[in-house]
């Protein structure tokens, strides 16, 4: 079978790699000159299979008020006068209702805990480097009530077969002690050991070279214009080619993994999309001081940010905007990721030369991904994964490779179709 993945980050690179591991001829399209250049860019770098939790749950709602009052809050809305983005906030809201977050939470732990063992396995069959750590990550908590929340948490997670394992502040600095100058300030923390962190983009861009040995065809800095359908299929997709050219791609089937610009392409075939770019941002930093920097992935649960070693650099992300697609960096939220920087890592960072980032994860309700067929036959979507794409990556193209080939996915999950 002939296969158009729409899409070069870890989602669309991974499906191609499966695809062409079935034996499909595959070609990737996408507009940026390179593999992993969007949402996967730079990531905070976790693979968190304990924390595969969406963000609609009912301990949020008593949260949002205040967080929209301040300016240095984890989550930011701009109203805008797209209708969309008021629908999402109102199917968001729904998803806050308790029956809905245990589910959702068991079909995101399904695909994250299978997504983690594929890319074990792949690491070790392409011994790819990615300047991965495998020494789990470490959530530490100054509140003593968000505290005991994430207890409550860890008893789900343990249900679902991921151990979180509850510490005392002197176990959370014996397990990294880069944050022993924080000490004073601790109650808590928990760690689960089976995870890590990673760069993605490093990875994509890995594996993206071995699937064009493989055969892959990459077409970048292509301009996908739109889809065609015809009598309930997708004929071919309009690409402008780097030299300007129109050009027709035809295939028998077409994956679109376009991250938070899915639905724009989606809407004109009447195919359903509720993904919503929800913008996160980054701060990478040179290590000087090796032995004062982390080399466990951390969760401030705070300030909602993630640490991630990754070789000479330590990347700390976080933050929610629902702000359209402006990609554009605040200067507020930059500020505050050196602040906390500085605050945790005193002397281990270089923070007179920090590369800000942002990036626009694309997000569902419910936090859990679209992965499957649509009402259009030969159409295939790979997308919402929100902040868990680089844990669930790998895993959703494999099995959405399965899905096309005509094979059941090994995980318990609510794929479309």
């Amino acid at each position: 079978m002939r296969v158009a993945v729409l899409g070069s980050g870890i989602i669309g690179t991974s499906t191609a790699w499966w695809l062409r591991r079935a034996g499909h001829e595959v070609i990737v399209v996408d507009r940026q000159p390179a593999s992993g250049l969007e949402t996967s860019r730079a990531n905070g770098g976790q693979i968190s299979v304990s924390y595969a939790e969406p963000w609609a749950n009912p301990q949020l709602l008593p949260k949002l008020l205040n967080w929209l009052s301040r300016d240095d809050s984890p989550l930011a809305v701009r109203l805008e006068t797209d209708p969309r983005q008021w629908q999402w906030m109102l199917m968001f809201l729904r998803e806050c209702l308790p029956s809905r977050v245990r589910r959702n939470i068991a079909a995101l732990v399904a695909m994250a805990q299978y997504s983690r063992r594929t890319l074990q396995e792949m690491r070790s069959e392409l011994a790819l480097d990615y300047d991965q750590q495998t020494r789990g990550i470490l959530s530490f908590y100054r509140n003593p009530h968000e505290f005991e929340r994430s207890q409550r948490s860890a008893e789900i997670m343990r249900d679902l077969g991921v151990e979180r394992r509850i510490l005392n502040a002197d176990e959370v600095v014996a397990t990294e002690p880069a944050l022993a100058p924080i000490r004073d300030h601790l109650v808590g923390g928990d760690y689960t050991l089976d995870d890590g962190s990673g760069d993605a983009f490093a990875f994509s861009q890995a594996l993206a070279r071995a699937a064009a040995d493989a055969g892959v065809e990459f077409r970048y800095s292509t301009h996908l214009s739109r889809l065609v359908s015809v009598g309930g299929r997708i004929l071919a997709a309009e690409l402008i080619r780097p030299d300007g050219q129109y050009e027709p791609l035809r295939a028998d089937a077409f994956v679109a993994a376009l991250g938070s610009y899915t639905p724009l392409y989606m809407r004109p075939l009447g195919v359903a999309c509720p993904v919503y770019p929800v913008k996160g941002y980054s701060a990478t930093f040179t290590i000087v001081d090796p032995d004062a920097a982390p080399f466990v992935s951390l969760t401030d649960r705070e300030n909602k940010l993630v640490v991630s070693r990754l070789g000479d650099r330590l990347r700390m992300a976080g933050m929610a905007e629902l702000v359209g697609y402006s990609r554009g960096l605040n200067t507020a939220r930059c500020e505050q990721l050196l602040r906390q920087a500085q605050l945790l890592f005193p002397s281990a960072l270089d923070f007179d030369n920090v590369r800000y980032w942002s990036g626009l994860r694309p997000a569902t309700p419910s936090n859990v991904p679209l992965i499957g067929r649509t009402k259009i036959s030969n159409l295939y979507l790979n997308t919402g994964h929100g902040t868990l794409g680089w844990t669930m990556g790998v895993g959703s193209g494999k099995a959405l490779a399965d899905l096309i080939t005509g094979q059941r996915p090994e995980p318990n999950f609510p794929f479309l179709g």
